[in-house]
């Protein structure tokens, strides 16, 4: 299979890795989603990740308790962190070699994040899971990945989510919502499409990186979208 997208970085939300489980993580779900990352990689492709934490902790929630928001952002940090191990593990058992790159300095578990070791870790063939978001509360995982994939040079920016595209509604509430083949930065800004928050859409329309939205549930469907086949919303300017 050809791929089309050679650098890629993938970008899902920590309750994907619950699975059906309610809370923390569900490592038969987390085996499943990095046989996806491991085909890709097979096929030649640079893969980086960056991972949320909202299956473990989410700063917002935690501000709307009473919590001082700078604080609760640092814990949903911590949070991506321990994802990125779990994922790095499973990666790891399926023979892909890995490095987790923290915002946060941890030298005890994984690599501080410099941008030209990450550039060479992929160059290398190595999966990078990039955690601790940017390192500063305020900001969400989307626009980490974002960041992210504008500093590694990414020829797209994928969002694994739990449907197949963009929907004008929640197609699980509203079975009349409306899919989108394709978008504009600009359509998901001024649509207030909650694809990804806005500073990450705007990040990626300055720097020219499409952003493709794919379902994480269909087998094959990380290698497909990059192979330009795959059933997911493309959103880049015309």
């Amino acid at each position: 299979m050809a791929i089309k997208y050679r650098r890629v970085l993938l970008k899902c939300s920590g309750e994907a890795l619950m699975g059906p489980t309610p809370y923390g993580i569900d490592f038969e779900t987390v085996d499943r989603i990095t046989a996806e990352v491991r085909s890709v990689h097979a096929l030649g492709a640079q893969v980086s990740l960056v991972i949320g934490g909202g299956n473990i902790f989410r700063g917002v929630a935690g501000a709307t308790r009473g919590m001082q928001r700078a604080s609760a952002d640092y814990m949903g940090m911590l949070a991506t962190v321990i994802n990125a191990l779990a994922v790095q593990h499973a990666l790891e058992s399926h023979g892909v070699a890995t490095r987790v790159m923290s915002a946060i300095r941890m030298d005890t578990v994984c690599e501080p994040y410099i941008r030209r070791r990450a550039i060479r870790h992929l160059e290398k063939g190595r999966v990078v899971i990039f955690a601790a978001g940017t390192g500063n509360p305020f900001f969400t995982t989307d626009t980490a990945a974002a960041l992210r994939a504008a500093e590694m040079g990414c020829d797209a920016l994928l969002k694994g989510t739990q449907v197949d595209g963009v929907y004008s509604d929640d197609p699980k509430k509203n079975p009349q919502a409306t899919r989108y083949e394709t978008l504009t930065y600009m359509d998901v800004l001024q649509r207030d499409l909650k694809v990804m928050d806005a500073s990450a859409v705007s990040l990626a329309r300055e720097n020219k990186i499409p952003i493709l939205v794919f379902s994480l549930h269909e087998p094959g469907g990380f290698a497909k979208v990059l192979a330009g086949d795959g059933r997911c919303t493309i959103i880049q300017d015309v």
